[in-house]
């Protein structure tokens, strides 16, 4: 997996942006285990003071400062997007490796229950479980619940190429040797679709960061753990914009974006590395 990476931050501009940017957020994330404020604590900074030297994104409305605030924010964040990514991730690899591999009655029933959490509303879905779980509903719990209704179309990707190597003469060859049904998943097959796992992940984070920004800004989540989500939810509570303390919103919404647009490029760059021909020009042109 390192020589796949060296190799697109030599040969594809897009892939070495996007790990800059994406750099750039877990440096900040970083910084809030050396934060000189508790997440939890209120009012231990004069409110509403501009960005300035001593504050250099200015102070929220609560008595915070929004950097040490964003810090934290962008942790749980990024770790929040992470976790949802590889329980997803593991489901989808599980599910589609045995179904493309034994094929028959097995791929059919595990594929009517991918078709099925396919075709599920997720935003609903998601705010009805807010309001059966409000008071036990936590972070690690919607992460879960949105790792078990995200996994479905990777799956179903992950199947389709586990099933064209499922007729390779390797494949065969592993079958007359005595490997059994889970070594030739494992060790002969999981290789192939691990660019495709690293493409889906980056995907599915921006999905899942994205989602939770959206509980978040319009309370469903909770609102007392700091995430991206959370701090523009307070400072709308505040009415940031109106009342001018408009960094409140600015620099949340820039890592957001900085976040998402690194992702982004990290997930095409890894697409065009796994079609074979865009990886070919890329590298002559490199050469």
């Amino acid at each position: 997996m390192m020589r796949v990476v060296f190799d697109l931050l030599r040969t594809n501009i897009e892939f070495a942006i996007g790990m800059f940017l994406l750099a750039i957020v877990v440096i900040v994330s970083a910084l809030s285990f050396v934060s000189p404020y508790e997440p939890d604590l209120i009012y231990v900074v004069f409110p509403d003071m501009p960005p300035s030297a001593e504050h250099i994104m200015g102070t929220t409305s609560r008595g915070q400062d929004t950097f040490w605030r964003l810090t934290f924010a962008m942790r749980n964040t990024l770790l929040f997007g992470l976790s949802v990514a590889i329980l997803s991730r593991i489901l989808s690899l599980l599910i589609g490796l045995v179904s493309g591999y034994l094929g028959g009655a097995v791929d059919r029933v595990l594929m009517s229950i991918n078709d099925t959490f396919v075709v599920i509303p997720l935003f609903p879905i998601l705010v009805l479980f807010y309001f059966v779980m409000r008071d036990s509903m936590s972070w690690v719990g919607l992460a879960i619940i949105m790792a078990c209704l995200g996994w479905a179309y990777d799956a179903r990707l992950i199947r389709s190429v586990t099933m064209s190597l499922r007729t390779r003469e390797f494949t065969q060859q592993s079958v007359f040797s005595g490997m059994t049904t889970r070594q030739i998943v494992s060790q002969e097959h999981l290789p192939y679709v691990m660019p495709i796992v690293f493409s889906t992940t980056m995907n599915n984070m921006n999905w899942s960061i994205g989602l939770e920004v959206t509980l978040s800004v319009l309370g469903f989540t909770n609102i007392n753990t700091p995430t991206i989500g959370t701090m523009i939810y307070w400072a709308n509570q505040h009415t940031a914009l109106v009342a001018g303390v408009w960094w409140w919103i600015l620099f949340p919404v820039l890592m957001v974006v900085i976040l998402f647009i690194g992702l982004f490029l990290l997930a095409v760059s890894m697409n065009e590395y796994i079609d074979p021909r865009s990886r070919l020009s890329r590298m002559k042109g490199a050469a």
